[in-house]
């Protein structure tokens, strides 16, 4: 029977503890991902009882969703596109969506036609519904209806909008100037919101904007 010598049994030892470490943080790692796909959030989820709370944080936490418009080149038919938003720059949300729009693209155009528009957000892309889909109402999905209008370019809400905008979108502040990007935001009439079984969550849009997040 063979025996280690003290040094190459410590060595032996160390070497191990360190597989098995590099070990537990691979899976840990792998595990977070596969939990968490997506950006860091900035904020933990809220209880799903607290309408206000659930609402806000998912406006906030997301970059993205579908807008949609009235077509003024399908006859009024409605028209969804993916679009990027900002709700405020990261630690200050103001629950009222900003988006950076050009005429070149059908949804601006609409909008200065017909003001009628809402979005569509859903919490999946946030990587925290884990492995139900999308549908589910576990994975929770608000749209807020409402009207979709320009703001006046050299206002005090037109420099808070462009910050919040680049601050989660820096990308668009080398977007063409010629292509005449102007900053829309939604005023919300309506929030249908669904985060749960039973059906969606009545939420009136003064408790909406009046929840401090």
């Amino acid at each position: 029977m063979h025996t280690l010598s003290a040094p190459v049994y410590l060595h032996f030892v160390i070497d191990m503890k360190t597989k098995a470490v590099y070990c537990f943080w691979v899976l840990f790692l792998l595990g977070f991902q596969d939990c968490c796909q997506g950006r860091l959030l900035a904020s933990s989820k809220p209880d799903r009882d607290n309408a206000a709370a659930y609402a806000r944080w998912l406006v906030s936490q997301t970059t993205w969703g579908v807008l949609n418009t009235l077509s003024i080149e399908l006859e009024g038919a409605p028209f969804g596109n993916v679009v990027s938003f900002s709700d405020g720059v990261p630690g200050n949300s103001t629950g009222v969506p900003y988006f950076y729009l050009t005429t070149l693209d059908p949804t601006a155009r609409n909008a200065l036609k017909d003001h009628r528009s809402s979005i569509t957000i859903s919490e999946y892309p946030l990587g925290t519904c884990g492995k139900v889909d999308p549908e589910n109402p576990v994975c929770a999905k608000i749209t807020l209806t409402g009207k979709l209008v320009p703001i006046g370019a050299n206002s005090k809400e037109s420099e808070l909008a462009q910050a919040a905008l680049f601050a989660k979108h820096p990308e668009m502040k080398g977007w063409p100037k010629s292509h005449d990007f102007q900053i829309f935001k939604l005023e919300t009439e309506n929030i249908f919101m669904i985060n749960w079984f039973g059906g969606p969550k009545p939420l009136t849009v003064e408790k909406y904007l009046k929840y401090k997040m």
